[in-house]
């Protein structure tokens, strides 16, 4: 077993003692006999142990009844992706700078030190400023589906984006580089995660999410934390498990396939609607939308060779440095040479494109 799981036989005698992996059974000769439950158990353990977690952390997790294999399953990735999302947004920044010191350029020591950013929204929240405001076409579903609510929770609140000026808005924001920039007068904001709100059930009228939920370690759970402290519920998020998804999209189909990698295992909209006991309704993307999203400038693709859009969306920093200059040369190459407006030409037409985007409401 201790070969198996990669540890020493004293850490698996340690996890015994401590209670924190028990072994169902004991050999005639005193050796621990594990159990296919046991092995589950040690699974999640040793997730929990290699992603930092402490010990003492690990046994409330684990013994969380409410929590079975699947949910670990599901919350170990999504932790995993988190990390290697600030993996790659490091090396993105170390790939910058490595470039600016070829050109003899030196990098301020705040850029320097951006590269150790405690969270994906830490590495690109600096850019949001510049392309990420409230468009508001979007921002009428969002508050017409809110209703009657007086108190709003918004969750994976950023900079304060869509939250409406005409209710007592709570925000819940994991980034502090995200919650420094929210302007003078916003809503009090209070630093925690989707997964683990710290207020009692049915706190607020109504908790909303906007572009956030893809982001959350484990979305299914956070969804249910905002049914739980909510009578009302209100998601803007993206559909990733209808037919042909990928191909909705002209920069998906054709610049950018590394998309769907980021998705992979992600919870169908079935899953997520279920999770607060709603409805999905689609949500049409104008084609001069104000808050540039990653795909809100499907008919302005000259927006995308602009280094500034790409910074305020963490699908550029997901994919890495080589996708994106790949995705981007290429673009560029099929804009000066007409291939683009060629295969897109009906868009053209467009006034609102159908990409995916979908408002979960409950």
């Amino acid at each position: 077993m201790a070969e198996l799981a990669g540890v020493s036989v004293r850490t698996l005698h340690h996890y015994d003692g401590i209670g924190l992996v028990r072994p169902s059974a004991r050999t005639p000769a005193g050796y621990r006999a594990y159990a296919p439950g046991d092995v589950e158990r040690l699974r999640e353990v040793l997730g929990y142990r290699r992603l930092g977690f402490a010990l003492r952390e690990i046994a409330d997790l684990v013994d969380d009844p409410a929590t079975d294999a699947v949910a670990h399953l599901r919350r170990l990735r999504g932790l995993l992706q988190e990390q290697r999302d600030r993996t790659a947004a490091m090396v993105a920044a170390i790939d910058r700078e490595l470039e600016a010191r070829a050109m003899g350029m030196r990098t301020t020591p705040e850029e320097q030190l951006k590269v150790f950013g405690a969270q994906l929204y830490d590495s690109i929240g600096s850019a949001y400023p510049a392309t990420r405001r409230t468009e508001p076409r979007i921002a009428a579903r969002i508050w017409e589906a809110l209703g009657d609510a007086r108190t709003v929770l918004n969750v994976g609140a950023g900079t304060g984006s869509y939250e409406p000026p005409d209710r007592e808005v709570t925000a819940v924001e994991p980034s502090a580089v995200m919650r420094a920039q929210r302007p003078a007068g916003a809503a009090p904001c209070v630093a925690a995660s989707a997964e683990s709100l710290p207020f009692e059930d049915g706190s607020f009228d109504a908790a909303m999410a906007v572009s956030t939920v893809h982001h959350w370690p484990d979305p299914v759970a956070g969804l249910r934390e905002m049914r739980r402290v909510a009578r009302r519920v209100v998601v803007f998020t993206y559909d990733a498990s209808s037919p042909g998804w990928l191909q909705r999209f002209w920069l998906t189909r054709d610049y950018l396939p590394e998309f769907a990698g980021l998705l992979t295992g992600w919870p169908s909209l079935a899953d997520l609607t279920q999770a607060i006991e709603g409805r999905a309704e689609p949500v049409l993307i104008p084609w001069d939308c104000a808050d540039g999203f990653f795909e809100a400038h499907w008919r302005r693709p000259e927006a995308y060779l602009d280094d500034r859009v790409r910074r305020a969306v963490s699908v550029w920093t997901r994919v890495g440095p080589e996708a994106e200059r790949r995705a981007v040369d290429a673009l560029r190459d099929d804009l000066a040479s007409g291939r683009w407006a060629e295969r897109n030409r009906d868009l053209l037409a467009l006034d609102a494109a159908e990409l995916g985007l979908r408002l979960l409401v409950a």
